[in-house]
């Protein structure tokens, strides 16, 4: 796909380490399966990964977490 961001570069399957917070809940996830431009290096998460992350933070919020970093593990 055509990247958004930089309207240049087209996306190829790699990964990515993208950082969430929640109230004071910080979670770090690396090596997580992306759509990565070649050209600007933006990561695009399909829908699946992303609630998939959403749901983690949530939980890690829920038990007082506040940082945490961890590669990522599919559901």
């Amino acid at each position: 796909m055509k990247c958004v961001i930089c309207k240049q570069g087209e996306t190829q399957p790699g990964t990515t380490t993208m950082t969430l917070e929640h109230d004071t809940t910080t979670v770090v996830f690396k090596h997580v399966p992306a759509e990565v431009c070649e050209t600007c290096g933006e990561a695009y998460l399909d829908a699946t990964t992303t609630r998939h992350l959403l749901h983690i933070v949530e939980e890690a919020a829920r038990i007082g977490v506040q940082v945490d970093v961890r590669s990522y593990a599919a559901a």
